[in-house]
Protein backbone atom coordinates (compact mmCIF):
# COMPACT_ATOMS: atom_id res chain seq x y z
CA UNK A 1 0.00 0.00 0.00
CA UNK A 2 1.90 3.38 -1.03
CA UNK A 3 1.04 5.96 1.24
CA UNK A 4 1.08 9.12 -0.88
CA UNK A 5 0.93 12.83 1.07
CA UNK A 6 -3.04 13.67 1.35
CA UNK A 7 -4.70 10.06 0.65
CA UNK A 8 -6.50 9.10 4.26
CA UNK A 9 -7.57 5.52 3.50
CA UNK A 10 -4.41 3.64 4.17
CA UNK A 11 -5.41 2.08 7.63
CA UNK A 12 -9.16 1.18 6.97
CA UNK A 13 -7.81 -0.85 3.77
CA UNK A 14 -4.79 -2.54 5.86
CA UNK A 15 -7.84 -3.64 7.90
CA UNK A 16 -9.05 -4.79 4.85
CA UNK A 17 -6.32 -6.84 3.85
CA UNK A 18 -5.62 -8.20 7.04
CA UNK A 19 -8.82 -9.64 8.22
CA UNK A 20 -9.11 -10.59 4.66
CA UNK A 21 -5.55 -12.98 5.15
CA UNK A 22 -3.43 -11.22 3.05
CA UNK A 23 0.00 -10.03 4.51
CA UNK A 24 0.07 -6.18 3.87
CA UNK A 25 2.83 -3.39 3.99
CA UNK A 26 2.83 0.17 3.63
CA UNK A 27 5.67 2.30 1.48
CA UNK A 28 5.57 5.85 2.83
CA UNK A 29 6.48 7.84 -0.03
CA UNK A 30 9.37 10.45 0.45
CA UNK A 31 9.38 13.45 -1.18
CA UNK A 32 10.94 16.14 0.63
CA UNK A 33 14.13 16.22 -1.51
CA UNK A 34 14.98 15.37 -4.51
CA UNK A 35 17.27 12.39 -2.96
CA UNK A 36 14.10 11.51 -0.63
CA UNK A 37 12.45 11.38 -4.46
CA UNK A 38 15.77 9.29 -6.02
CA UNK A 39 15.41 6.67 -3.02
CA UNK A 40 11.63 6.17 -2.42
CA UNK A 41 11.24 5.38 -6.51
CA UNK A 42 14.32 2.84 -6.43
CA UNK A 43 12.57 0.96 -3.05
CA UNK A 44 9.54 1.46 -4.32
CA UNK A 45 10.36 -0.50 -7.39
CA UNK A 46 11.67 -3.32 -5.20
CA UNK A 47 8.45 -3.58 -3.15
CA UNK A 48 6.62 -3.95 -6.17
CA UNK A 49 8.70 -6.82 -7.37
CA UNK A 50 7.71 -8.39 -4.49
CA UNK A 51 4.58 -7.71 -4.21
CA UNK A 52 1.53 -9.77 -5.12
CA UNK A 53 -1.50 -6.82 -5.18
CA UNK A 54 -1.16 -3.34 -5.21
CA UNK A 55 -3.75 -1.00 -3.25
CA UNK A 56 -3.34 2.95 -3.54
CA UNK A 57 -6.12 4.48 -0.87
CA UNK A 58 -8.47 6.63 -1.30
CA UNK A 59 -7.97 10.60 0.34
CA UNK A 60 -7.17 13.78 -1.52
CA UNK A 61 -3.55 13.73 -2.41
CA UNK A 62 -1.60 16.54 -2.99
CA UNK A 63 -4.45 18.61 -1.71
CA UNK A 64 -6.81 17.40 -3.96
CA UNK A 65 -5.54 19.44 -6.54
CA UNK A 66 -8.27 20.84 -9.18
CA UNK A 67 -8.96 19.09 -12.79
CA UNK A 68 -7.05 16.24 -12.29
CA UNK A 69 -7.49 14.38 -8.55
CA UNK A 70 -4.76 11.36 -8.51
CA UNK A 71 -2.07 13.38 -10.98
CA UNK A 72 0.46 13.49 -8.48
CA UNK A 73 0.10 9.77 -7.71
CA UNK A 74 0.31 9.07 -11.37
CA UNK A 75 3.22 11.25 -12.13
CA UNK A 76 5.55 8.66 -9.84
CA UNK A 77 4.02 5.71 -11.38
CA UNK A 78 4.98 7.11 -14.60
CA UNK A 79 8.40 7.06 -14.01
CA UNK A 80 10.52 4.79 -16.34
CA UNK A 81 11.49 2.52 -13.27
CA UNK A 82 8.33 2.23 -11.79
CA UNK A 83 6.54 1.95 -15.14
CA UNK A 84 8.81 -0.95 -16.17
CA UNK A 85 8.13 -2.76 -12.45
CA UNK A 86 4.36 -2.46 -12.57
CA UNK A 87 4.79 -3.73 -16.16
CA UNK A 88 6.31 -6.69 -14.99
CA UNK A 89 4.06 -7.13 -12.04
CA UNK A 90 1.32 -7.09 -14.49
CA UNK A 91 2.34 -9.29 -17.47
CA UNK A 92 5.05 -11.39 -15.99
CA UNK A 93 3.79 -12.44 -12.45
CA UNK A 94 0.37 -11.84 -12.91
CA UNK A 95 -0.60 -9.01 -10.13
CA UNK A 96 -3.77 -7.81 -8.83
CA UNK A 97 -3.93 -4.12 -8.72
CA UNK A 98 -6.90 -1.92 -6.70
CA UNK A 99 -7.48 1.86 -6.27
CA UNK A 100 -10.13 3.44 -4.44
CA UNK A 101 -11.06 7.06 -4.96
CA UNK A 102 -7.84 9.05 -5.25
CA UNK A 103 -6.55 5.57 -6.10
CA UNK A 104 -9.00 5.46 -8.84
CA UNK A 105 -8.01 8.60 -10.18
CA UNK A 106 -4.95 7.94 -10.58
CA UNK A 107 -5.44 4.20 -12.64
CA UNK A 108 -7.36 6.38 -14.99
CA UNK A 109 -4.74 9.06 -15.15
CA UNK A 110 -2.02 6.45 -15.87
CA UNK A 111 -4.17 4.47 -18.54
CA UNK A 112 -3.88 1.83 -16.39
CA UNK A 113 -8.07 1.81 -16.77
CA UNK A 114 -9.77 1.06 -18.68
CA UNK A 115 -6.35 -0.32 -20.95
CA UNK A 116 -4.45 -2.23 -18.90
CA UNK A 117 -1.21 -0.77 -18.98
CA UNK A 118 0.38 2.71 -18.75
CA UNK A 119 -0.07 4.80 -21.60
CA UNK A 120 -0.07 8.68 -22.19
CA UNK A 121 -3.42 10.39 -22.08
CA UNK A 122 -5.02 11.96 -24.74
CA UNK A 123 -7.24 14.95 -24.81
CA UNK A 124 -10.30 11.90 -25.35
CA UNK A 125 -9.11 10.04 -23.51
CA UNK A 126 -11.51 8.80 -20.43
CA UNK A 127 -11.04 10.50 -17.26
CA UNK A 128 -12.43 11.54 -13.97
CA UNK A 129 -13.41 15.05 -13.61
CA UNK A 130 -15.43 16.91 -11.32
CA UNK A 131 -18.98 15.62 -9.87
CA UNK A 132 -22.37 17.12 -11.18
CA UNK A 133 -23.15 18.70 -8.20
CA UNK A 134 -20.39 20.85 -8.63
CA UNK A 135 -19.68 20.21 -4.36
CA UNK A 136 -17.84 17.32 -2.73
CA UNK A 137 -20.55 14.22 -1.97
CA UNK A 138 -20.20 12.73 1.30
CA UNK A 139 -23.44 9.89 1.70
CA UNK A 140 -23.98 6.26 1.38
CA UNK A 141 -25.02 5.49 -2.15
CA UNK A 142 -26.30 2.12 -3.72
CA UNK A 143 -24.43 0.27 -6.09
CA UNK A 144 -25.35 -2.54 -8.08
CA UNK A 145 -22.58 -5.42 -9.49
CA UNK A 146 -22.58 -4.79 -13.44
CA UNK A 147 -20.33 -7.80 -13.96
CA UNK A 148 -18.01 -10.60 -11.71
CA UNK A 149 -15.23 -10.87 -14.51
CA UNK A 150 -12.92 -9.80 -12.58
CA UNK A 151 -11.40 -11.06 -9.94
CA UNK A 152 -11.60 -8.72 -7.40
CA UNK A 153 -15.69 -9.56 -7.49
CA UNK A 154 -15.20 -13.44 -7.72
CA UNK A 155 -17.18 -13.66 -4.66
CA UNK A 156 -20.58 -11.52 -5.90
CA UNK A 157 -23.14 -12.21 -8.25
CA UNK A 158 -24.31 -9.90 -11.12
CA UNK A 159 -27.23 -8.20 -9.85
CA UNK A 160 -26.36 -7.77 -6.07
CA UNK A 161 -26.83 -4.73 -4.62
CA UNK A 162 -24.07 -2.98 -2.08
CA UNK A 163 -24.30 0.23 -0.24
CA UNK A 164 -20.89 1.79 -0.63
CA UNK A 165 -19.97 5.50 1.61
CA UNK A 166 -18.72 7.74 -1.20
CA UNK A 167 -16.35 11.01 -0.64
CA UNK A 168 -15.56 12.92 -3.58
CA UNK A 169 -15.10 15.87 -5.43
CA UNK A 170 -14.49 14.56 -8.91
CA UNK A 171 -16.10 11.19 -9.15
CA UNK A 172 -17.67 11.90 -12.59
CA UNK A 173 -16.58 8.83 -15.07
CA UNK A 174 -16.90 10.34 -18.39
CA UNK A 175 -16.08 8.77 -21.82
CA UNK A 176 -16.94 9.02 -25.43
CA UNK A 177 -20.07 6.90 -25.80
CA UNK A 178 -18.30 4.24 -28.44
CA UNK A 179 -15.72 3.48 -25.82
CA UNK A 180 -18.11 3.03 -22.90
CA UNK A 181 -20.58 0.97 -24.82
CA UNK A 182 -17.36 -1.06 -25.73
CA UNK A 183 -16.19 -1.26 -22.14
CA UNK A 184 -19.73 -2.79 -20.67
CA UNK A 185 -19.83 -5.11 -24.00
CA UNK A 186 -16.53 -6.40 -22.49
CA UNK A 187 -17.86 -6.69 -18.44
CA UNK A 188 -15.63 -4.30 -17.73
CA UNK A 189 -18.31 -1.93 -16.12
CA UNK A 190 -17.98 -3.78 -13.07
CA UNK A 191 -20.67 -1.90 -10.79
CA UNK A 192 -23.24 1.28 -11.12
CA UNK A 193 -24.59 3.28 -9.03
CA UNK A 194 -28.80 2.51 -8.60
CA UNK A 195 -31.56 3.88 -7.57
CA UNK A 196 -34.01 2.84 -4.75
CA UNK A 197 -35.31 0.19 -7.50
CA UNK A 198 -31.53 -1.05 -8.15
CA UNK A 199 -32.00 0.69 -11.77
CA UNK A 200 -28.76 2.69 -13.14
CA UNK A 201 -29.43 6.06 -12.69
CA UNK A 202 -28.42 9.77 -13.61
CA UNK A 203 -30.44 11.29 -10.99
CA UNK A 204 -28.07 13.38 -8.87
CA UNK A 205 -29.72 12.05 -5.31
CA UNK A 206 -28.46 8.21 -6.39
CA UNK A 207 -25.87 9.02 -8.54
CA UNK A 208 -24.25 12.87 -7.09
CA UNK A 209 -21.43 12.91 -9.98
CA UNK A 210 -23.24 12.12 -12.41
CA UNK A 211 -21.43 9.45 -13.76
CA UNK A 212 -21.87 8.70 -17.36
CA UNK A 213 -23.94 5.30 -17.60
CA UNK A 214 -23.82 5.64 -14.08
CA UNK A 215 -20.53 4.10 -13.41
CA UNK A 216 -18.88 3.26 -10.02
CA UNK A 217 -16.56 1.03 -10.61
CA UNK A 218 -14.39 0.10 -13.62
CA UNK A 219 -11.54 -3.08 -14.55
CA UNK A 220 -9.10 -3.27 -17.29
CA UNK A 221 -9.66 -6.02 -20.03
CA UNK A 222 -8.89 -8.68 -17.87
CA UNK A 223 -10.24 -7.58 -14.60
CA UNK A 224 -7.15 -8.00 -12.19
CA UNK A 225 -7.08 -4.06 -12.25
CA UNK A 226 -10.05 -2.48 -10.37
CA UNK A 227 -10.93 0.97 -9.75
CA UNK A 228 -13.75 2.34 -7.58
CA UNK A 229 -14.92 5.64 -6.53
CA UNK A 230 -17.18 4.22 -3.64
CA UNK A 231 -14.90 2.92 -0.60
CA UNK A 232 -15.09 -0.68 -0.20
CA UNK A 233 -12.57 -0.39 2.83
CA UNK A 234 -14.62 2.05 5.48
CA UNK A 235 -16.65 -0.83 6.51
CA UNK A 236 -16.63 -1.92 10.50
CA UNK A 237 -18.97 -3.84 12.68
CA UNK A 238 -21.41 -1.51 14.38
CA UNK A 239 -21.58 1.53 11.67
CA UNK A 240 -23.67 2.53 8.90
CA UNK A 241 -26.53 1.40 11.75
CA UNK A 242 -28.91 3.81 10.72
CA UNK A 243 -28.52 3.33 7.31
CA UNK A 244 -29.46 -0.42 6.49
CA UNK A 245 -28.43 -2.64 3.60
CA UNK A 246 -25.66 -5.14 2.33
CA UNK A 247 -22.00 -3.02 2.76
CA UNK A 248 -19.64 -5.78 2.27
CA UNK A 249 -18.36 -6.80 -1.12
CA UNK A 250 -15.51 -9.01 0.14
CA UNK A 251 -13.57 -7.79 -2.39
CA UNK A 252 -10.52 -8.18 -0.36
CA UNK A 253 -11.17 -11.66 0.67
CA UNK A 254 -11.78 -12.38 -3.01
CA UNK A 255 -7.98 -11.03 -4.11
CA UNK A 256 -6.82 -12.94 -1.47
CA UNK A 257 -8.38 -16.23 -2.44
CA UNK A 258 -6.87 -15.79 -5.81
CA UNK A 259 -3.66 -16.28 -4.68
CA UNK A 260 -4.14 -19.00 -2.94
CA UNK A 261 -6.33 -20.95 -5.13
Amino acid sequence: IPVFPGPNSEYDTMTRFDKAGAETEFFVIRNLTLNDLRETVKALSERISRANIIALPGGFSAGDEPDGSGKYIASLFRSERIKESVAGFLDRRGGLMLGICNGFQALIKLGLLPYGEIREQTEDSPTLTRNIIGRHASFIAQTKVTSNLSPWFALTDPGEVYNMPISHGEGRFTAREDEIKALAAKGQIAAQYVDLDGKPTMDARYNPNGSAWAVEALTSPDGRILGKMGHSERISDGIYKNVPGVYDQRIFEASVRYFNH
